[in-house]
């Protein structure tokens, strides 16, 4: 059984993401898994004896964080749109609304505005305000990341 932790449980949405991709890690290495199975793997992860234990504890509550490991996520970067997973999230505690994330564009997003010159981005390494901006912006102002709702 799960020993008392300070570290708070994800919400079942994203436990439900976790199981997802185990399967399909697993399934790229030739080991099929039912989601039954995925589900009951990440109860035992996080110290539960069951799916239905870890369910139970976890509840209907909404995220605690508006970010998620494995949400999608969609806006601009350097002003180009893209939409991405996100593959990291901190919380910066110090600084209340701030997070860090770690985006992976869907398709790699290009940076340089020369016609005849391209730099193209896959993943990319943020800290956004409650807003979904980040503090830095580009030369004309815009900010270098702004995530849509």
């Amino acid at each position: 059984m799960r020993s008392s932790s300070t570290t708070p449980l994800p919400c079942l949405d994203a436990l439900k993401a976790q199981a997802k991709r185990l399967r399909s890690s697993l399934a790229a290495r030739g080991t099929d898994i039912s989601h039954a199975r995925a589900l009951e793997t990440i109860a035992l992860q996080y110290g539960f004896r069951d799916w239905n234990t870890l369910h139970a504890a976890v509840g209907n509550r909404p995220p605690l964080d508006p970010y998620q490991l494995g949400s999608r996520v969609r806006g601009f970067y350097l002003g180009q749109p893209f939409e991405a997973q996100v593959l990291g999230v901190q919380a910066l505690t110090a600084q209340a609304g701030r997070y860090r994330l770690t985006l992976d564009f869907d398709e790699p997003v290009d940076v340089v505005t020369f016609e005849s010159f391209s730099a193209f981005r896959k993943r990319v390494h943020c800290t956004i305000d409650a807003s979904g901006r980040t503090a830095a912006k580009t030369s004309d102002g815009r900010p270098h990341v702004e995530l849509l709702w």
